[in-house]
């Protein structure tokens, strides 16, 4: 018996060490990964990179048991890390609320919210089936705070789902549904409302894709699976603008899909029977309106005189039209980051990258590089805590803190963002509500 004790102790002994070794190397490296999380924390609060641009997870400490599912969960890297032990939210600014890390959180510990105490977002009131506060009336895709075109995508199909399921559809009006937008929320409605063999039209005031049309050349906007109507799963991997585009172009040929253009909706009425919508084109009647408009809404404009020039525009249609000027480019996020870079690549233009933070806090990591990469090359100026005070002709007023520069112009691109259509919203009667990191 005693050869046998000594024996188990030998075998216990045995194990003991290279466990032993094991747990102190998963110690290590957990300790090093959460060093390394604290450090990126700390490096996006001194660049002023703390606000959440949408819909971004809050994570409770009192539930939270530092397991790093959240962590690994999330499909945009390390969003989120462990510090101290516990979940957080390490590099706010480059969340783009894929909602992933809730899903995955195996206590529930982490709620998806929408703005922060600092910076509200307007967010129209959208139910579970993705209908407003008026009876009838649909929001799907970025108009309702989800920013993901894999997401406006799956919220078109699933809300043309909803409108299908209705059973006090209406008589007597000119179709059942009415879709605004053929971005990638619309175009998947309509996919979807031909697949349910329902009356539809589709409105569009510019041109197929929606925003993405206006994206840069060659800007990645997709980079995941998604299920489109008449179609089925649709597998992208890093794809393009172009790509995309491109893609929809064909599904729309090969479906037959089609969309009225040049139909800018301005009034939406209800009806006994529905709504009545309203064009430069005409009025059309409708049980139900699915609004897949996003948020551009009206680009939010500089207030400056000279602004109303034809050389001032709103976004960047083809970089090469820049080829040998001098080209302004006015904003802080990632769209005015890839049109400086983009326009900057093309031979003999002069750019300038004009923002009045002192940091980009909105713009992705990898666009913060290209724009110090285009500096550092000389190919690109920046001008941080500045302001525009005038265009002219040929020149344009800038302000640096308490000093003023005139540069050479000859083009303007402003790309300071949109404004959500509230106030068309609340005459068709929809709920707006400022959400500061709420649900």
């Amino acid at each position: 018996m005693i050869l046998a004790a000594l024996s188990n102790s030998s075998l216990l002994a045995a194990y003991a060490v290279p466990l032993a070794a094991i747990w102190a190397s998963a110690i290590g490296i957990r300790r090093l990964r959460e060093r390394r999380a604290e450090a990126t924390w700390q490096e996006m609060k001194e660049a002023g990179l703390t606000q959440p641009a949408s819909l971004h997870p809050v994570i409770n400490p009192e539930m939270c048991i530092g397991c790093g599912t959240c962590v690994n969960a999330c499909p945009e890297g390390k969003i989120l890390g462990l510090v101290n032990g516990k979940a957080k939210l390490v590099e706010p600014a480059n969340c783009i609320g894929h909602g992933a890390c809730a899903a995955a959180c195996p206590l529930g510990a982490i709620d998806l919210v929408f703005g922060t105490a600092e910076r509200g977002v307007d967010i129209p009131h959208v139910g579970p089936d993705f209908q407003t506060n008026v009876p009838g009336l649909y929001i799907a895709g970025e108009l309702g705070g989800m920013g993901l075109i894999r997401n406006a995508i799956e919220q078109g199909r699933q809300a043309m789902e909803e409108i299908a399921r209705r059973k006090d559809r209406p008589k007597g009006v000119d179709y059942d549904v009415i879709i605004v937008g053929a971005g990638p929320a619309g175009i998947s409605a309509s996919l979807a409302a031909m697949e349910k063999g329902l009356r539809h039209l589709t409105l569009e005031q510019e041109s197929f894709g929606g925003t993405v049309a206006h994206f840069p050349r060659g800007k990645i906007v997709m980079t995941a699976p998604v299920l489109l109507p008449l179609y089925g799963t649709a597998k992208f991997r890093e794809t393009t603008k172009e790509e995309l585009l491109a893609f929809w172009e064909k599904v729309a040929a090969d479906t037959g899909l089609e969309v009225s253009y040049g139909e800018r909706v301005d009034a939406i009425e209800r009806t006994d029977k529905g709504f009545l919508v309203r064009t430069p084109n005409g009025e059309y009647t409708a049980g139900a309106v699915l609004l897949a408009i996003g948020r551009r809404g009206t680009p939010r404009k500089l207030g400056v005189p000279g602004e109303d020039q034809s050389k001032v525009v709103y976004r960047l249609v083809d970089p090469e039209q820049y080829r040998g000027q001098h080209v302004l480019v006015v904003g802080g996020g990632d769209s005015a980051l890839e049109a400086a870079v983009s326009i900057s690549e093309v031979p003999d233009t002069t750019v300038t990258l004009s923002y009045r933070g002192e940091g980009f806090s909105r713009a992705k990591p990898k666009n913060r590089k290209k724009v110090e990469a285009a500096q550092a090359e000389g190919r690109l100026e920046v001008l941080l805590g500045s302001n525009v005070k005038r265009i002219g002709e040929r020149d344009v007023e800038i302000k640096i803190g308490e000093r003023e520069i005139t540069i050479p112009n000859d083009a303007v691109i402003v790309c300071a963002g949109g404004i959500l259509p509230t106030g068309f919203l609340k005459s068709i009667g929809i709920e707006v509500e400022t959400k500061y990191g709420t649900a």
